[in-house]
């Protein structure tokens, strides 16, 4: 059976309509929710980045029954991997154990605010699988001291741990990757439904681990705006991640999304309110193998009207479909 989410786009929306917005989500029937963890939006035009891990608490206490997760955070550059160790076990705690760490190796628009430099993806990468090796260290409590090539860790301990520690997810998306979550995640992440991801996952000790996708969708009952806001919001998302891990600000996606058309962007989004174009859009993940699909409903003003329309329409023929 596939699951169903919801994500809390911190790009689009403030703290307390997150919050909100995931209550409601609870309330419409979706499985999991997931959670953005950004610096920056990727366009002017979503107008909002409120700090995660504080609506995460505040979600946290908000809610009774829906996983929480974020979608994903670097723990290498704006944050330091003991730092976000104690976050995580904090989350599990407020969450009485919902949470799930999703990490990545970031993206350039968010960690250049502490002015460390962006480097190669192999670098990132590098300091990605010693800051995994960082947090499931202090997971398993006990004082750790860590010298590496790219972190110091100095006589640190998590002192409020719960019994179980999250489950670590690691973002992909190419061979490299892969071959990083295998080894150390306990679920894979990724944004585009390719089953070669999940196959390279699997052949570097991935098989049988959960797998987490995502999409953007934009429900509204009118096609033309439903597109028009996609654009408006979302044109940067058919740029690849090879693209968007290195753009610095929302000004560069501004000029490198500059001739993508609203035609190109519901090419590629399903955007108004027939339902079996949502399921059209969803079967891909599916088929590719991903065992839970969290969609992102575009624009922080439309969330309420989507939930409604998804508790009655869209989760239950997703379930028809795809169950």
């Amino acid at each position: 059976m596939v699951q169903f989410g919801y994500t809390m786009m911190t790009e689009q929306a403030g703290p307390r309509d997150l919050v909100d917005h995931v209550v409601r989500a609870e309330e419409a029937g979706y499985d999991f929710s997931v959670t953005s963890d950004h610096y920056f939006p990727w366009l002017r035009s979503q107008g909002h980045s409120p700090y995660a891990w504080s609506v995460l608490g505040a979600a946290a206490q908000a809610t009774s029954r829906i996983p929480l997760m974020t979608y994903v955070t670097c723990p290498s550059f704006r944050y330091h991997p003991a730092v976000v160790a104690q976050k995580a076990a904090t989350m599990q705690l407020l969450s009485e154990g919902r949470f799930r760490l999703g990490l990545g190796a970031g993206e350039n628009l968010n960690e250049h605010v502490v002015g460390g430099g962006w480097p190669s993806a192999d670098v990132r990468h590098e300091r990605l699988e010693e800051a995994v090796e960082i947090i499931r260290g202090l997971f398993e409590g006990g004082h750790v001291n860590h010298r590496g090539k790219h972190f110091d860790v100095e006589s640190a301990r998590l002192w409020d741990l719960p019994d179980q520690p999250p489950p670590i997810g690691v973002a992909v998306s190419g061979e490299q990757s892969c071959a990083l979550a295998g080894r150390l995640a306990d679920l894979v992440i990724a944004t585009e439904p390719k089953a070669g991801l999940l196959e390279a996952f699997d052949r570097n000790g991935g098989e049988g681990k959960p797998r987490v996708g995502q999409l953007p969708v934009c429900y509204d009952p009118d096609r033309d705006t439903a597109v028009k806001r996609a654009h408006s919001q979302f044109r940067w998302f058919g740029n690849g991640w090879k693209v968007n891990s290195e753009l610095p600000h929302p000004d560069a996606f501004e000029s490198a999304t500059q001739f993508v058309t609203p035609d190109d962007v519901a090419d590629s989004i399903p955007c108004g309110d027939d339902p079996d174009d949502f399921v059209d859009a969803v079967r891909p993940y599916a088929e590719a193998g991903f065992t839970e699909i969290a969609l992102v409903q575009i624009g922080g003003e439309s969330q309420s009207a989507y939930l409604e329309w998804a508790a009655k329409t869209l989760l239950p023929a997703l379930h028809d479909a795809l169950d």
